[in-house]
């Protein structure tokens, strides 16, 4: 079977019309022509000197994308692109070698002719297919299962019945919307790392603000004792009061003398949070449960929880630390 790729047609589509006169391309017009450099990389390093600033994750993505148009897509490789405002695939073999050619398609000098045979309306293929062919990346390669679907379609095979449909769109989405917010959750986590031990102190003060307590911060010092303090009133008259133990140290594991050397500076009717995005020691949370003083463990997932879940009532100060947006989900 030939290969089969997916190229976007610029963001969000907005190319399509100049892919459908029969032409594929890509951006990326500061490398100039690329035919006598069809390495991986000679391709870097040309990318290199001429986008000295970019990241290292998005250079290797970008390198990877152009030496796949340049030397891996191969004459008679099926190729596929997508028509956002007539809600269509287009399908077509690639029936030339890569040129460039400035002025054919806008904003893309880099092409690829192509002889464009059949299309596909979104709405016939499977739920998986056209999520598998959303995919945000410029180009790749479209797996087995999705070109099977577009061939059904094709052949004018029926789809599986609507009831089985809506159910199958409906798991689909939800893994979508797990490994969305899986993946966040690890960002978040990365954000909090990055933040300076006094910043994570201030953070912990303001997950607690969210929740309605007034917090002060300790000033700092070689002992000064707990690193956060909450009540509802600011001043500990009323109860609960929170006494919070900050330590930020990742490849640090807190182990049990640390919780009990914690406990030992608290009296009756204190409440307790160590924060600790090393984690704890299985003896440590024996130690916390056995505590005649109530005392919770936050690990750096348990940050991450309590920041996405109070995060509408953050003050200015915490957003300063954690900046996110909202993204919003479609439901029934």
């Amino acid at each position: 079977m030939a290969q089969v790729w997916m190229v976007r047609a610029g963001e969000d589509g907005y190319l399509a019309k100049d892919f459908a006169r029969g032409f594929i391309g890509i951006g990326w017009n500061s490398l100039g022509d690329l035919s006598s450099v069809s390495t991986q990389d000679s391709i870097r390093q040309l990318y290199l000197a001429n986008y000295p600033n970019e990241k290292p994750g998005k250079a290797n993505g970008d390198v990877a994308v152009i030496f796949k148009f340049r030397s891996v897509i191969q004459m008679n490789d099926k190729v596929v692109t997508y028509d956002p405002v007539e809600r269509r695939y287009l399908i077509g073999t690639v029936t030339d070698e890569y040129s460039y050619q400035p002025g054919l398609i806008r904003d893309q000098n880099h092409v690829r002719k192509v002889k464009w045979e059949e299309e596909v309306g979104r709405d016939d293929l499977a739920v998986s297919s056209r999520n598998s062919l959303g995919s945000t990346l410029t180009l790749f390669s479209v797996n087995e299962d999705v070109w099977a679907d577009i061939l059904r379609v094709l052949s004018g095979k029926p789809a599986v019945d609507q009831q089985e449909r809506v159910e199958e769109e409906k798991q689909e989405l939800e893994l979508i919307r797990e490994d969305i917010i899986n993946r966040a959750h690890e960002l978040i986590k990365d954000k909090i790392l990055k933040l300076a031990d006094d910043e994570l102190e201030k953070l912990s003060a303001a997950i607690l603000r969210a929740m309605g307590y007034k917090t002060r911060i300790s000033p700092k010092g070689p002992d000064r004792g707990v690193d956060v303090f909450a009540s509802p009133d600011g001043l500990g008259l009323e109860e609960p009061r929170i006494k919070v133990e900050v330590k930020h140290r990742p490849k640090e594991t807190m182990k049990a003398q640390d919780i009990r050397s914690f406990l030992g500076g608290l009296r009756q009717g204190d409440r307790a949070l160590y924060v600790s995005t090393g984690g704890f020691t299985k003896d440590a949370k024996y130690e916390a449960d056995r505590s005649n003083i109530p005392v919770t463990l936050l690990s750096l997932d348990d940050l991450a929880t309590l920041i996405v879940t109070h995060y509408e009532n953050f003050d200015l100060e915490g957003r300063s630390l954690i900046s996110l947006i909202r993204v919003y989900w479609p439901t029934e």
